[in-house]
Order: C-alpha cells, then sequence, then structure tokens
C-alpha cells in the first residue's frame, strides 16, 4: 500500500500532551500530523490542573486563549488544595510553595480544555485528523510508517520520528509489546459530574478538596468545582472495596453516604453526567522512547489520580520530547535516556514515592500535622503543585529520605 501522506512528526491522541508537543514542533518549523481516534470534545478525567501545568501552556503559545476562555468555558480558578480527615482540615496554598513558577492555575472541563489546546494547535499549524484510528506501525532505517483507518479508507502516513501521546489508550505500548504491570496496587475509581447546589459558606470553590473516607484510610474522594456551579466528583480505592455485583451508580451513591461532610456539603447535588468508572489506570513501559519513537505522559506512565499529577507530567513530557526532537531533526546529537527518560523519571519518581505514603497513610499524617506556615510546608507544597523536578526543594533531591524523616517527627509530634 502506497504511503499517501509525510510528515516530520506523527504525534499520537491530540490531548494535551499531544497538542502541546505539536505546537511546540510546529512553531519550530516542523510538518506534523495528529492523529486523534475521537472526536473533540469528548469527556475525559483530570480535570484538576497543577501550576506546574501553566508554564508548558505558555511554552506552547496556549496561555492567552484558554485564559481568555476560561470564564465562559465554566474553569475555576484554583489556588491550592484542601484536605478533610474525621473533622480535621488543612489547606495548601500554592502561592506559598517553595518553587519558583506560577502558583495558580485551573479546575477545567477536560472536554472544552483539550479542545481549546487543539484548536490552538491546529491554528498555529498543526494538522490534527480527528476519528483517524492507528492500527499498525513500521519502522525503517530512516522512517516509520503508520497505517491508520478511518470511516471511508485505510491510508498510510510516514514520518521521520513519532510521539506516542495517546493516554490511556497506550497505542504503541500495545503494539510494539512495551507493557508492564504498575507496582501500584490495581484500584478503581467512580465518577460523575453535579450540578452541586453547595451553600456551606466555608467550602473554597478555589481549591481541590481532597476527603479521607471516615474508616478506610486508603479510600478518598476527590471534589473539583468549576465556575458554572458544577463538580466532578468521584471515589477512588482498592477494587476489593467495590462491590461487583453493583452498578456503577449505586456503588457511587453508597460511598458518598459513607463520609457524612461530603454527603451534607452535597445534600442538594444532582449528578448531569452519568456515573462512569476506571479500573487498572496505573501503567508503565519497558521503555519510554526508541530509535524513532517516544512515549508522552499516560502513554508511558500513570501513577494514580490523588494528586492530579498525571496532567503536569504528560505536559512536561511534551515539553522535553518536543525540544529534544527538534535537537534531533535538525542535525544535533542528543540523548533520549539522559535527556528525556531519565529527567522525566525522576519527577515521576518523587510523585510515586507521595502517591505510595498517601496510601499507606504515612503522608496523610504529615500534610493534617503541618498546619502553620513554614519551610517545610511550603516544600511540601511545592510538590503538591506539581514542580517535581526542581532539585533546590529538598523534598525533590531526596525524597525518601527526607520524607520519611518528615513521618517520624510528625508521629513524635503526636505522641508528644
Amino acid at each position: 500500500m502506497p504511503v499517501n501522506e509525510k510528515f516530520d512528526v506523527i504525534i499520537i491522541g491530540a490531548g494535551p500532551s499531544g497538542a502541546i508537543a505539536a505546537s511546540i514542533l510546529v512553531q519550530k518549523g516542523w510538518k506534523v500530523l495528529v492523529i486523534e481516534r475521537e472526536q473533540f470534545p469528548r469527556f475525559s478525567i483530570g480535570e484538576s490542573l497543577l501550576p506546574q501545568c501553566m508554564a508548558f501552556i505558555e511554552e506552547a503559545d496556549m496561555l492567552d486563549v484558554v485564559q481568555s476562555q476560561a470564564e465562559a468555558l465554566g474553569f475555576q480558578y484554583k489556588n491550592g488544595a484542601a484536605f478533610y480527615r474525621n473533622g480535621e482540615h488543612s489547606n495548601f496554598d500554592f502561592t506559598k510553595k517553595f518553587s519558583d513558577g506560577a502558583g495558580t492555575t485551573f479546575q477545567v472541563k477536560r472536554a472544552n480544555f483539550d479542545k481549546v489546546l487543539a484548536d490552538r494547535a491546529d491554528e498555529i499549524g498543526a494538522d490534527i485528523r480527528y476519528k483517524h484510528t492507528v492500527n499498525a506501525v513500521d519502522f525503517k532505517d530512516d522512517s516509520a510508517v503508520v497505517s491508520v483507518t478511518n470511516e471511508q479508507e485505510s491510508l498510510q502516513f510516514e514520518a521521520k520520528f513519532i510521539l506516542d501521546a495517546s493516554g490511556y489508550g497506550r497505542v504503541l505500548p500495545r503494539l510494539l509489546s512495551l507493557e508492564l504491570p504498575s507496582t501500584l496496587s490495581d484500584r478503581r475509581a467512580v465518577f460523575c459530574h453535579f450540578e452541586d447546589g453547595i451553600i456551606d459558606e466555608h467550602y473554597d470553590r478555589d481549591k481541590i478538596l481532597i476527603t479521607v473516607h471516615p474508616e478506610k484510610n486508603d479510600i478518598w474522594y476527590w471534589l473539583i468545582p468549576f465556575s458554572d456551579g458544577t463538580v466532578s466528583f468521584g471515589v477512588v480505592g482498592d477494587v476489593k472495596y467495590f462491590d461487583s455485583t453493583q452498578t456503577d451508580e449505586a456503588v457511587f451513591d453508597s460511598f458518598l453516604a459513607q463520609e457524612p461532610y461530603l454527603a451534607e456539603l452535597l445534600k442538594q447535588a444532582k449528578k448531569i453526567t452519568p456515573v462512569r468508572s476506571l479500573q487498572g489506570y496505573s501503567s508503565d513501559v519497558t521503555k519510554l522512547y526508541g530509535d524513532r519513537f517516544a512515549l508522552l505522559g499516560n502513554a508511558g506512565e500513570f501513577l494514580d489520580p490523588v494528586f492530579s499529577s498525571g496532567v503536569t507530567i504528560a505536559m512536561y513530557s511534551s515539553s522535553l520530547a518536543a525540544n529534544l526532537l527538534d535537537k534531533q531533526l535538525s542535525g544535533d546529537d542528543v540523548s533520549w535516556q539522559t535527556d528525556y527518560a531519565d529527567n522525566l523519571k525522576a519527577g515521576v519518581e518523587v510523585f510515586k514515592h507521595f502517591v505510595m505514603s498517601w496510601y499507606d497513610t504515612e503522608l496523610q499524617n504529615v500534610i493534617f500535622f503541618q498546619k502553620d506556615d513554614n519551610d517545610v510546608k511550603s516544600m511540601i507544597c511545592s510538590i503538591l503543585a506539581g514542580y517535581a523536578w526542581d532539585k533546590e526543594n529538598p523534598y525533590v533531591s531526596k525524597t525518601e529520605r527526607r520524607l520519611n524523616a518528615l513521618v517520624d517527627i510528625c508521629r513524635q509530634g503526636n505522641d508528644g
């Protein structure tokens, strides 16, 4: 079958990582094709951005369009994270973080947000083909050929390099047998959107609310408000806690009823989307790059939604890969291991330590112990704000050792 068109770069997926990578590469003069299976807008979770994201949105020349459309699309200004556990409250103000960079961001409806980014990438010059499915990839000595189908025909596109930004679809890991089981436990998330009807004057819409289950500390709830009076609400826990004989809606309603504070807060809420579920979302791969490809964001590794790290990792990977690929295509020698895989993994490992420490409840005790503003809280705050690659932060450069020491200090303080 003959090749229909040739490009410098083919990107699989038009979500945030794909759109940002495409925009960066197009602005550097490369011919970019983005292949997207769905038609935008389409529903997605991962709705609470971290401030670190704003740097990558700006790099891709998308910041102005996001800010200008934020109010119309219901994007909610976000300045931190609030935590609740059995009567205890703890707030983190991202503007008081240790690291340099933005201290605020947005909570977004991903259907609208992803379309804004993709439309901007298209406006800048990326060629986005929606409702196209990648079926095979053939790597040659100096190029890669991607076989695609749409509703009308089968096509083949050729490029010098492929970036896989397919998210949970994990196109290249499936086609190239790169998938590995995650080292994290198998968890399930059940979620929907509400017209929230919240009247509690103490509720802060400028922060994501993370609530620990009153009896099982490894179950938690997210409450992500939008500026139009709606919220995204979900519950996450080990699969053993979810009754497989019940519908997703019945499980969802049961978990909401089990947390009195949330049940009261949302007593007037009305569902406005179907209840959905996601399971087995944590992933890993044997490698993040190959001779003519690299994996971005969730296509490579996804941890857990608890600290909203997924979109941040995806955007960081896009920026790294796009700038490295620009150098390679320009004829420079590059190291994908050092400058991409090792660099990206460093921040992912920081987030992973936080995720694992959250579920064994040690980090929960730290979060609810650190009530006063101090240097340590500002350093923890930086990581919660997405700055997991700031090596000036002791909790980034020596995460496990520092976090273990902090856990001991908090434990001694509580004993005292």
